[in-house]
């Protein structure tokens, strides 16, 4: 691993560019074994310095709060209740802007590092509507100047409830400065909600599942606010951890274990998988670690939330939820969820440390139980119907159960996104090529789609590929991830920001003939059933054929496919098509 150069399979590259897809990718997917994505030092000195400047910048910001107290003596005022408001506005303005999920080299953006606002700012990018159908003057595709001037508005109140000074009577014993007038986070949540119903990439980079519903928290007086607070957190632990009753979190973890910089023994590594390189499904002990931490996501919190009130076994509780927490972070997942991870460390402290003794039977206020209830129901739908509901306010987090999908370029087709589509940054693969060269970008691009396909997902794509076009050796295979995320100006991960809706925009821009783009779209997997529904889509002529496969058959595969080996599919009959991608009803 050099400090500037990734690290990259010991190949000729030229040879190796002769062999088949299945080959090259198998070569890849050795390769992540021990090395994972390859990321120089630097790219991890950048996101340390990222994670650093969120907590400082977090501080110095909260500090000019009107009677708090200097940077230098935050010891003395951190646990103040206008601290945690004023970090919940902050960790959200920190997101939407594009500096938090989804930033930098692990999310391919590299010059420049982040979208977020370079794209929300401008008029003519791609938006994406969630109900264009159905809720009135939200049709279109194109960013306009009211899309941006809600943005503003979301950025503009946000600064305003930092600066803003804290009223009312001092909550608690200690505290002096008060809370936050709830009317100053109003715009906020409402140019928000709006500009969701407008663009759904905007809604979803705020994290709304988080920050927007703690928002809503800032409403009721100050013990049911914090009561509020943590029943959120609990929300979000358990969605997680129920999103992890799966067959497809185990590879979740070997693959994050094998891009942790903290693990380069390469026989740590190798004991991921159960007989590398033959075989690279996940041993017992990623099973095991996945189980373990699905357990801990459901115990530890619910003690914390519904028993622990202080003492030995609480401060147990929170150093053992922040060690876990810290862990994820040591991994460096991508889509680098890092200030997200380390929002939970400092919620631990302050509101299960410092506010422990505000128990959640002390709740009297029905709007914190309703708001409550209703992420709760969101959550439930979507286990159960995932194509109706993100995966990220439906809080299926880490759990390798995602919608995703490939896209397969004929010839030099995919240039026509560049010439014909407003964005703020190039492709992956254009700006690869600038800082490494045509065959180091091609390589690194090849080790993504690695990365996809050690998971059961990929298992699936990689075969569906072959059904998708005549011969995958005339097409240049892209995951819907990387194509999205510089189309949009932002992806994490959430697979319905790049099925039909974003193809049909493409098509309008860009004009594809039948057979220069097809797109293999893939549902994730409704809790109840062991399938999930798939469809292929030409670009120009539209879909081609849907299905379903059998997780079973995802994980009997290895993470390349073998020559003219089709992954068997099933037809959809009538009461099937509750299963089909969402997009289907557009």
């Amino acid at each position: 691993m050099g400090f500037t150069k990734p690290d990259l399979p010991d190949i000729d590259y030229a040879e190796w560019k002769t062999r088949p897809r299945g080959e090259r990718l198998r070569t890849v997917a050795e390769h992540w074994v021990e090395h994972g994505f390859g990321t120089p030092l630097a790219v991890y000195l950048l996101y340390l310095v990222k994670c650093a400047l969120y907590v400082l910048g977090a501080a110095a910001v909260i500090s000019l709060t009107p009677g708090l107290g200097a940077l230098t003596d935050i010891s003395s005022w951190w646990t103040e209740p206008i601290v945690y408001q004023k970090l919940v506005v902050w960790t959200l303005l920190f997101e939407i802007l594009g500096l938090g999920c989804g930033f930098g080299p692990l999310t391919m953006r590299f010059l420049p590092p982040l979208g977020g606002l370079l794209y929300f700012l401008r008029p003519g990018t791609l938006r994406l509507p969630p109900w264009p159908g159905k809720v009135p003057f939200t049709r279109g595709d194109e960013r306009g100047l009211i899309d941006v001037a809600l943005y503003a508005v979301v950025l503009g109140s946000g600064i305003q409830a930092l600066l803003a000074s804290g009223r009312g009577v001092p909550p608690v014993d200690g505290g002096h400065v008060g809370l936050l007038d709830p009317m100053v986070v109003v715009a906020l949540v409402i140019a928000l909600c709006v500009l969701g119903l407008r663009d759904k990439t905007v809604f979803l980079a705020a994290r709304p599942e988080h920050y927007l519903l703690m928002l809503l928290m800032f409403f009721v007086p100050f013990a049911d606010m914090v009561i509020g607070f943590k029943l959120v957190m609990l929300a979000l632990w358990w969605g997680a951890a129920t999103s992890k009753l799966n067959h497809h979190f185990g590879h979740v973890v070997a693959v994050m274990m094998s891009n942790s910089p903290v693990m380069r023994l390469g026989w740590l590594e190798r004991k991921m998988y159960r007989n590398p390189p033959q075989d690279l499904r996940p041993s017992r002990i990623p099973a095991l670690l996945a189980h373990g931490g699905t357990v801990v996501e459901y115990l530890v919190p619910a003690y914390l939330v519904f028993v622990g009130h202080g003492g030995p076994l609480t401060w147990a509780a929170i150093i053992f939820m922040a060690v876990f927490h810290l862990h994820i972070i040591s991994t460096v997942p991508m889509g680098v969820p890092l200030e997200w991870n380390i929002f939970f460390i400092f919620s631990l402290f302050y509101l299960f440390g410092h506010y422990g003794y505000i128990h959640v039977q002390q709740l009297r206020s029905p709007l914190v139980l309703a708001m409550i209830l209703f992420s709760a129901v969101v959550v439930v739908v979507g286990h159960i119907r995932p194509q109706w509901v993100s995966f990220l306010t439906s809080m299926r987090y880490y759990a390798g159960n995602w919608a995703t999908s490939a896209w397969c370029f004929r010839g030099d087709a995919e240039l026509k996104l560049e010439q014909h589509v407003t964005m703020s940054a190039a492709l992956p693969v254009t700006q690869l090529t600038k800082l490494y060269g045509p065959e180091t970008a091609d390589i690194l691009i090849q080790t993504g789609l690695g990365w996809r396909s050690m998971h059961t997902h990929g298992r699936a794509l990689n075969g569906l590929i072959a059904r998708a076009v005549d011969n995958p050796e005339d097409y240049a295979v892209r995951d819907g991830e990387i194509v999205a995320g510089p189309l949009l100006g932002w992806n994490f991960g959430e697979g319905h920001l790049h099925n039909e809706q974003l193809l049909t925009a493409l098509q309008r821009r860009c004009q594809f003939e039948e057979g220069e783009l097809r797109v293999v779209v893939l549902e994730s997997q409704p809790i109840h059933r062991q399938r999930q529904a798939y469809r292929i889509i030409d670009a120009r002529t539209g879909v081609i054929e849907e299905g379903y496969v059998l997780v079973e058959d995802m994980l009997a595969r290895q993470p390349w496919p073998e020559p003219d080996d089709l992954f068997p599919v099933h037809p959809l009959h009538h009461d099937d098509t509750q299963d089909l991608p969402s997009a289907r009803a557009r």
